[in-house]
């Protein structure tokens, strides 16, 4: 049965982007699992694999975090052994994080990670890029509107 009504939770775009959002990060578990990576963890390696060296407020940028919210992340990271946190030779207010050659290693391990998660979903490719062109729209909306713009400016 379909409600009118505007308060529905099933009609919430919150809702199911909030449920979506546990239930994909679900599947990735047990695919980072080996790696001895969490799903935060693993999307700073990905800005790393794209382009190491970063400073942390150029990856807190990317991920759209907080500072704050990295720096755990980094650190366990570096206690790993995946990467290096040194501060610039240029400006030592600016905190550079490097791949080691254990974290540049760990790509080739995690290249089959997103044809695994798209097997586990059982979707086809071109609904999860329809999907992604939208949710990046709608991103790209709440930022012009003034989400994360705390994140933003902390990150700069």
């Amino acid at each position: 049965m379909t409600t009118t009504d505007p308060l529905a939770l099933d009609r919430q775009v919150c809702f199911a982007l909030a449920v979506t959002n546990r239930a994909v990060l679900s599947v990735y578990r047990p695919i980072l699992e080996p790696l001895g990576l969490t799903h935060p963890q693993y999307l700073v390696m990905l800005a790393l694999w794209e382009r190491a060296p970063m400073s942390a407020g150029e990856i807190a940028s990317a991920l759209q975090l907080e500072p704050a919210s990295l720096t755990p992340l980094l650190k366990r990271l570096d206690a790993d052994g995946l990467l290096t946190r040194r501060r610039s030779d240029s400006d030592e207010r600016r905190l550079v994080i490097d791949l080691t050659e254990k974290g540049r290693q760990l790509r080739g391990s995690a290249e089959s990670i997103p044809g695994t998660v798209i097997e586990s979903l059982g979707v086809d490719v071109s609904e999860l890029e329809q999907l992604h062109a939208v949710l990046t729209r709608i991103n790209t909306a709440a930022i012009a509107a003034g989400a994360l713009s705390t994140e933003r400016r902390n990150a700069q």
